[in-house]
């Protein structure tokens, strides 16, 4: 008897053996059937033909055409419709159905379940591209009226929260030659519906929103006119922002530089606000009155080029900051007075000086200025002190001058020691005065130069009414002298008296009232007018000899 053991292993053998024999047989039995069908899992331009005969595939194709209708999906929802009996559509098999199925491997039809077929034939169907032409040019979308051109996305003008990038807008406008591409191919592949925007049928923008280079355009003028730059003048403050600097973004493409000839613009507003240079001074004089000095290059002046070249450097930093204007030539104070309350005061008129220090009166002294009956007129003004220097010697045309203390102001004006006089003041400078220069007594010289700084303010005015009494005395003799020697009135007097009366006129009203014979020059003068009359009586044209 056989043991069951071995009893079971034959009954499996022998069901392993029935199974392969079915399955061999089923394998080939559906073998022989993909000979004439589609193998599992394929699709024919996008219809399921799997295990479908050539008639099976013809019949499904002739089904489709009937009534065949495609939609066509636009952007803005809208759906419109191309019917197949429009264009004249009609199937076109031929053989090549066949030759597709005959194409195939029919052995492999199990491994075809895992490899899906996606097979495309071009001659199933035949239609009127003429006619199809039409009815795509007969469409809503593809109407003028109905089409807008795309907008590129731009950099917004400047705004107070700056420069945004407007989107672009895509528009409708149809690009014609894709859209009829797009509706052949679905047409010729029996397609239910097109999608206008996912076949790219719409013109599109240049430029996007996530452009490279609009972005990084809209960061730089951003960067630019987020620059804050504010000057301190003193106590008061200047601002430059955005609000000013975007009207000089000059922007060629996606490429930005700034408007040079705008930031000038600027710096020349500057200049005209805070510049003091060459402008009229006040001064408040120790003679209790106001003298408006109008000559003199003393007070700030801005550098403009240099300030120009700080501003771009300062806005493509793209930091703000607080600093001071770029200055060429300082002033003591931004207050009312630029020169503020270190200066030296020379008035020509008094022929008296002071010199004040932190508003301290340190020297006061008489002087000697520039000589007026040889034009060396010391010019009046407000300078800043050029320099200082010990033991120079001037020197100018016939002469050579040694001085100890020599402190320049204007070009080769200054102040000095002069060695060579006894005394200052007074009326001397008329006649016997200095090449234009301050000529001080060694002392006031001194102390001056131990306490002056270069550029601290020199102020020269003149003040009719201050004259020094000594002056107006001798001065108001040298009339009375000039009256008394005038004698007899003759018609060889009439210089002398016009002489008298251009000094008396001259003379402040402290000298005319020291003029005692001024009766005398009035008396003179109406003798002389007296003998005229009578000339003209006699009808005479010569005075007589």
């Amino acid at each position: 008897m056989e043991p069951k053991a071995n009893k079971g292993k034959s009954r499996l053998i022998k069901a392993a053996i029935l199974f392969l024999g079915v399955a061999a047989v089923v394998y080939a039995g559906l073998s022989v059937f993909f000979f004439s069908h589609f193998l599992p899992a394929t699709t024919l331009n996008g219809i399921s033909v799997s295990g479908k005969s050539q008639k099976d595939v013809e019949e499904m194709i002739v089904k489709e055409i009937d009534g065949y209708e495609m939609a066509i999906c636009e952007r803005d929802g809208e759906e419109e419709i191309i019917k197949g009996k429009d264009i004249a559509l009609k199937p076109e098999f031929g053989d090549n159905i066949l030759k597709k199925i005959k194409e195939q491997n029919a052995f492999s039809w199990p491994l075809a379940f895992f490899n899906p077929q996606k097979l495309q034939e071009n001659t199933m169907v035949v239609f009127d591209k003429v006619k199809l032409q039409e009815a795509a040019n007969g469409l809503q979308c593809m109407q003028e009226e109905n089409q807008v051109s795309p907008k590129d996305a731009y950099c917004s003008q400047y705004h107070a929260d700056g420069y945004k990038i407007v989107p672009e807008e895509q528009g409708s406008r149809i690009k014609k030659k894709r859209l009829l591409s797009v509706l052949e191919e679905g047409v010729s592949n029996l397609k239910k519906s097109v999608s206008l925007e996912e076949e790219a049928c719409y013109e599109t923008p240049s430029i996007t929103s996530e452009d490279e280079g609009l972005i990084k355009l809209a960061d730089t003028l951003n960067a630019y006119t987020g620059v804050t730059l504010t000057y301190d003048v003193g106590e008061k403050q200047e601002t430059l922002d955005g609000s000013i600097t975007h009207a000089w973004m000059l922007i060629d493409g996606m490429d930005v530089s700034i408007d040079e000839e705008a930031v000038g613009a600027y710096v020349d507003k500057l200049a005209a606000d805070y510049n003091t240079a060459f402008r009229k001074h006040t001064l408040k004089t120790s003679y209790d009155k106001e003298v408006e000095i109008v000559n003199g290059d003393y007070g700030w002046k801005i550098d403009k080029e240099g300030e120009k070249e700080q501003i771009i450097k300062d806005l493509k930093g793209g930091k703000s900051l607080t600093r001071e204007i770029t200055y060429s030539q300082r002033a003591k104070s931004h207050g009312e007075n630029d020169y503020g309350d270190t200066y030296v005061e020379i008035n020509l008129t008094a022929q008296h000086l002071f010199f004040y220090k932190d508003g301290s009166l340190i020297v006061e002294s008489d002087f000697v200025s520039g000589n007026l009956s040889k034009n060396y007129d010391t010019p009046t003004g407000i300078y800043g002190l050029t320099y200082k220097e010990r033991d120079a010697v001037l020197r100018g045309e016939n002469y050579a001058s040694p001085v100890t203390y020599w402190m320049p102001y204007c070009n080769n004006v200054g102040m000095h020691d002069a060695s060579w006089r006894s005394s200052f003041g007074g009326n001397i400078y008329k006649t016997s005065g200095s090449h234009g220069c301050i000529n001080l007594p060694k002392s006031a010289a001194e102390k001056i130069f131990e306490h002056i700084q270069e550029g601290d303010p020199v102020l020269v005015y003149t003040l009719p009414g201050t004259e020094s009494p000594a002056a107006v005395a001798q001065e108001a003799a040298h009339v009375v002298s000039l009256i008394n020697a005038i004698g007899e009135v003759t018609f060889e007097s009439e210089t002398a008296i016009q002489t008298a009366r251009k000094l008396y006129d001259l003379l402040t009203p402290a000298g005319r009232s020291q003029v005692t014979n001024y009766d005398l020059l009035t008396a003179s003068e109406a003798q002389l007018a007296a003998l005229k009359e009578l000339l003209a009586a006699s009808g005479q044209t010569v005075p007589p000899q």
